[in-house]
């Protein structure tokens, strides 16, 4: 059975994050939960994105304190995905972008990988001491409104933004009670520092 981790971005992970974006970029898809590592990745380094992570542990300017991860897969050690996890919100993250954002590369999509992703990230919230987190998604990203709502995820309103035509949905999930009635991803996951 495959199993999988959240890792903390380290140097050792240079080549593979690149690889991460680079794979997202050749398949023209939307890049999510990265920590703005295609930022870094494409104007400075993967060496100041680190720093950058660094400092948003403690939040910098006006962006509230916020941890990022890797999504690895043990048997092969691959990053399959990303999640950024924002410790508190601002009345900016309350509309759009909540506590959680997240991502699985092109590839590795449609594999069940992001619910994988999502309740490793719940732990980590529970761990921060969130009790509900907020995740938005749009009506027409139905993978990510997939997997919220198979976390219990309760649809406060849909908003719109400015010409987008497509709604973006406002979903509550309340962390303990996720994370009690998922309990069979368990056996999928490992729980590390």
């Amino acid at each position: 059975m495959e199993k999988f981790y959240l890792e903390k971005p380290s140097i050792k992970r240079k080549t593979d994050a690149i690889e991460y974006i680079e794979e997202h970029m050749d398949c023209s898809s939307n890049i999510n939960g990265s920590g703005k590592l295609d930022f870094y990745i494409k104007e400075k380094t993967y060496e100041k994105w680190l720093s950058y992570l660094e400092e948003m542990k403690k939040g910098i300017d006006n962006f509230v304190p916020s941890s990022t991860y890797f999504l690895i897969r043990e048997n092969d050690d691959k990053i399959v995905g990303m999640i950024n996890i924002r410790h508190k919100l601002n009345d900016a993250l309350l509309i759009h972008g909540g506590h959680i954002g997240y991502g699985i590369r092109p590839k590795e999509r449609m594999k069940g990988y992001n619910k994988i992703n999502l309740y490793l990230g719940l732990i980590k919230c529970k761990n921060l001491g969130i009790k509900k987190v907020l995740l938005t998604a749009y009506d027409d990203n139905i993978g990510s409104v997939k997997t919220i709502l198979a976390f219990d995820g309760v649809l406060e309103n849909k908003i719109k933004e400015n010409d987008n035509d497509v709604l973006l949905g406002r979903y509550w999930i309340n962390v303990e009670e996720s994370l009690e009635s998922k309990k069979e991803y368990q056996d999928k996951i490992i729980v590390k520092d």
